[in-house]
């Protein structure tokens, strides 16, 4: 067991032990379908214009707008253009041609007037054949109507390197006919909680059994940094059951979180198992998250986080989102400082990460300290980090605040 570390110290140090992680990112082509989520490692440029023609932003009548200027007017129908015509029409002076939203205008329109200002009179036979249409409203040259390109050109820059690809980004992509995409490979996580008195969620618990909330917060923060989660599993504190889950995930992972056994005490199963295989357990001068332990087997770097709920999750917000997101190409999450609107105390020696909840006076904490409290950590939107030397900090100062 190493000498204690102050934050930053361990922060530095798990930086390094994830470097080979961050440097050099992996990259592969997804198709459009799968993309959500994923960041794109390059610039994607449009190979057509958008929109792809000159087309109508409304139902209604394709004119000249010289032919509408003066109103009421009646100009005769000569066709009709629905969406998705593929024989373009020309429209003589002096007439108008139907036309659907989304349809080519013709050659020689060069307004739209919108069907609910106009009334159409349709021929003999109830059809087009004859018909006209009395336009009530005069429309400028260029209404309604979309221009080839005035959405974005041909070589445009559609999308940036470096963007979390979201709904809105796929659908520029697929309308510009975009199949796949290039984007940073996911680092994968493997995630293994560990005690005899885990029970998986769903199933009937003993007395002296919790559910294992960890594997679930684990999984979904590795996720929400831009990982793919490899490998889920749990082990009891039997040494030779963790060291077998253990070596599947060094075999299937590039990283692996554990959570629970680097204690002091008795039946710590992951001191046990990764002490011999050169693991550094220490102790950080944080609360929650005291316990710390790191390793690197068979080239593959091991983080093992203490085992309660509260401990676990700051944690991970402490030490190994930054490096996650860093890998996958997402945004650092940044510090804040927000005034304090309640007083709070604090254990002198030890840096405090007070679960908080931001209102629009600033920050006050949620319930109190111990790391257990996982349903006030529900309630918390950001963490209070008090400073070490710090045994009380009165309402109205402004603290840093760690978004969750």
């Amino acid at each position: 067991m190493t000498a204690q570390r102050s934050v930053e110290e361990h922060i530095d140090h798990v930086t390094r032990l994830l470097a080979p992680l961050t440097a050099e990112p992996d990259l592969e082509s997804v198709p459009l379908a799968e993309a959500a989520g994923r960041v794109a490692a390059a610039d994607v440029r449009s190979e057509v214009d958008l929109p792809l023609f000159r087309n109508s932003q409304m139902d209604g009548f394709a004119v000249r707008a010289a032919d509408v200027a003066h109103v009421p007017v009646a100009l005769e129908v000569t066709g009709d253009v629905p969406a998705g015509h593929e024989v373009p029409l020309v429209l003589a002076a002096g007439t108008a041609i139907r036309i659907m939203t989304g349809a080519p205008v013709p050659n020689g329109a060069d307004a739209i007037v919108p069907v609910e200002d106009t009334e159409l009179v349709l021929g003999r036979d109830d059809d087009l054949a004859g018909a006209v249409v009395e336009i009530r409203r005069p429309r400028r040259r260029g209404e309604f109507v979309r221009e080839r390109g005035s959405d974005l050109h041909r070589g445009e820059v559609l999308v940036r390197a470096g963007t979390r690809l979201a709904p809105r980004h796929l659908a520029a992509l697929a309308a510009a006919g975009v199949t796949s995409v290039d984007v940073r490979a996911r680092l994968r996580v493997a995630v293994l909680t560990t005690g005899s008195e885990l029970a998986t969620p769903g199933e009937s618990v003993r007395f002296g059994q919790v559910f294992d909330a960890n594997g679930v917060a684990l999984a979904a923060l590795a996720e929400e940094a831009g990982a793919v989660v490899s490998l889920r599993a749990s082990s009891d504190d039997d040494p030779e059951a963790f060291a077998r889950v253990f070596d599947a995930a060094v075999a299937a992972s590039d990283l692996v979180v554990t959570s629970g056994g680097i204690s002091k005490g008795a039946y710590e199963v992951v001191r046990e198992v990764l002490l011999p295989r050169g693991a550094e357990v220490t102790t950080v001068a944080m609360q929650p998250g005291g316990p710390q332990a790191t390793a690197v087997v068979d080239g593959v770097p091991v983080l093992c986080f203490p085992g309660n709920p509260v401990s676990t999750q700051v944690s991970f917000a402490v030490f190994l989102r930054a490096p996650l997101r860093e890998a996958a190409g997402l945004p650092e999450l940044p510090l804040r400082r927000l005034r304090l609107t309640e007083s709070v105390h604090s254990v002198p020696g030890k840096r405090q990460f007070l679960r908080g909840r931001v209102g629009v006076d600033g920050v006050a904490a949620v319930s109190g300290p111990s790391s257990h409290l996982v349903a006030a950590m529900a309630n918390a939107d950001v963490l209070i980090d008090l400073p070490a030397d710090a045994e009380a900090v009165e309402a109205g100062a402004d603290v840093t605040v760690w978004t969750l």
